[in-house]
């Protein structure tokens, strides 16, 4: 994995990882990480690191995602029986419509919100996709050059706690998905926060509470019996992130709790909107 090596830097300094590949980064250093194992009794079991906070979080959730890049979008129709589609449509629905806007979708792994977002940008608008996974940003960029988008979003590799930008950078930012993979939740919000313009609108999508009892407890049991197993069948995964994520999921905060998160690092407005009986919850903080 990669990290930034500097905190900040600007659009106009970032250079090429290598030309194949065609994403940007700031000056990287590199840092080793030891596999994640899946024994039950490891210290790095996928249950145990949604519990875990920082890098040591940090790092093994970007292992997980780099080992299932590849079938990571076939994953996601599968197991979301093709929910996705519509629920980051209806996320991307909340970005203002403007006209030569900036926006930033943090965590855009396989860049399908992003891709949503760049028709509300307008004539001369920007998006940059940004994530700190780079075999996720990789499938992103083949979709993005494949619709012909190079030049009006760019790929960003980036850690969601320190994005780098000046403040009151974007129009909008977005996450589909990403939040709940950090390592200093408050941090990455706090970030957000700071990188918006004044007015500007942060959309979070992201797994939540189902608000019904029956739901809850069948939910329950796909994502922890009948999740893994698919997903690893598909994958042929043995780093266990399908057994990762609906437990990084149950550990994420509610919807009332992330609302409180994103009043409490400054956000004057947010507001909150369950998609199907919340299973998933749209986030929109408007600073």
């Amino acid at each position: 994995m990669y990290l930034p090596q500097q905190q900040h830097f600007s659009l106009y300094s970032i250079v090429l990882t290598n030309p194949e590949a065609g994403c940007y980064h700031a000056t990287m250093v590199h840092v080793d990480i030891p596999p994640v194992q899946k024994g039950a009794d490891s210290p790095a079991a996928p249950i145990a690191v949604s519990t875990w906070t920082g890098s040591a979080r940090e790092q093994a959730v970007q292992r997980m995602f780099t080992s299932i890049a590849g079938v990571y979008d076939l994953n996601n129709t599968l197991l979301s029986f093709g929910l996705h589609y519509r629920w980051k449509k209806i996320t991307a629905s909340y970005v203002p419509v403007t006209t030569g806007g900036r926006a930033l979708d943090v965590g855009s792994g396989t860049a399908d919100l992003a891709l949503l977002v760049e028709p509300r940008m307008g004539d001369n608008g920007r998006v940059i996709a940004s994530d700190l996974n780079h075999a996720m940003l990789v499938e992103g960029l083949k979709k993005i050059t494949g619709r012909g988008l190079g030049k009006k979003i760019t790929c960003l590799e980036a850690n969601a706690e320190h994005l780098g930008f000046p403040d009151r950078t974007f129009h909008a930012v977005t996450t589909g998905f990403c939040m709940r993979n950090v390592g200093d939740l408050r941090q990455a919000l706090t970030d957000i926060h700071r990188i918006l313009q004044p007015g500007g609108r942060f959309v979070c999508l992201e797994f939540s509470r189902p608000i019904f009892g029956w739901l809850r407890a069948l939910y329950d049991w796909y994502s922890f019996r009948l999740l893994p197993w698919i997903g690893t069948k598909v994958a042929h995964d043995t780093t266990g992130v399908y057994e990762y994520l609906p437990a990084s999921i149950r550990n994420f905060p509610d919807q009332e709790r992330l609302k409180q998160m994103l009043l409490d690092v400054g956000y004057r407005q947010v507001t909150y909107r369950n998609l199907s009986g919340g299973i998933v919850a749209i986030h929109v903080a408007t600073k």
